[in-house]
């Protein structure tokens, strides 16, 4: 995520670029405003799927977009899931994509040994306020062998914290990217797990809780991450006035903490 000045956030940020050190609020990425090597047809397609396209970059395996959330060119091979979209005010959004549970299922998630010890308890955390919610989805952290989801430093000089993206195929994204030259290892249960439970949420298919306006969270002027009928579905029983303290707000600030709100949990049980 990325630090709140005049920032936006899943992890993006579509206004002004301040430097990480001079940033004072996290969001999900500090991506300046480049559409170099993009293409028309690809802003075209990922404006359809509901995603703004202000600030949109090449990365590896596909396009950043709204500083944490990864477009992958599978994802732009899909045709979208064309159903209305409830415009409100910070309601919970869930995208077309999901991970099939059927009765239940377990995703296991790997942490490279390229990042330090601290980001493993802090997925540990990520995951255990998850299981904590009984839900038909469920993580495990897996030292060996094979797994869903891969906790990996980011490539170094990344413009973001961290980065994932959304299911496909019925299979969780497979892999968060994460800053830890930026992010450091203090608060490891506390921040940088909020942290990785938000890139967790956007693996299994959720979308930021402030997506009509990113800056209720992040600040500055007002900021639609992109109004459309597919990409962006409302999970009935959330709230429609602004959602504090949600793991799924664009920007958390430096060093905070944000376990599941009473609304968090009505999203993740209705989805899962």
């Amino acid at each position: 995520m990325k630090l709140k000045n005049v920032l936006s956030a899943a992890a993006l940020f579509t206004t002004s670029v301040l430097a990480l050190s001079s940033c004072s609020k996290e969001k999900e990425a500090v991506a300046p405003i480049q559409e170099i090597g993009v293409s028309k047809a690809v802003i075209s397609q990922i404006k359809e799927m509901g995603l703004t396209t202000d600030g949109i970059q090449r990365v590896e395996g596909g396009y950043l977009v709204e500083g944490d959330i990864v477009i992958t060119d599978e994802n732009l091979a899909t045709k979208p899931e064309y159903s209305l979209l409830r415009v409100g005010d910070q309601e919970q959004y869930r995208t077309s994509n999901l991970v099939s549970v059927g009765s239940g299922r377990t995703i296991t998630v790997a942490v490279s040994t390229t990042l330090p010890s601290a980001y493993v308890t802090a997925t540990d955390e990520a995951i255990r306020r998850y299981n904590a919610q009984s839900l038909l989805i469920k993580f495990q952290r897996v030292s060996s062998g094979t797994y869903n989801i891969l906790m990996t430093k980011a490539p170094d000089g990344s413009s973001y914290l961290a980065s994932a993206g959304f299911p496909s195929g019925g299979n969780p994204f497979n892999k968060v990217q994460v800053n830890s030259d930026a992010m450091g290892t203090a608060n490891a249960s506390t921040y940088i797990a909020t942290v990785l439970a938000h890139e967790m949420g956007h693996c299994i298919g959720f979308r930021h809780t402030d997506y009509m306006d990113r800056s209720y969270s992040c600040g500055g002027a007002f900021s639609n991450e992109g109004a459309s009928t597919v990409g962006a579905i409302h999970i009935p029983g959330t709230p429609t006035t602004a959602s504090a303290g949600s793991w799924m707000l664009a920007c958390v600030g430096s060093g905070q903490n944000r376990p599941f709100t009473s609304s968090d949990v009505t999203a993740l049980s209705y989805v899962y």
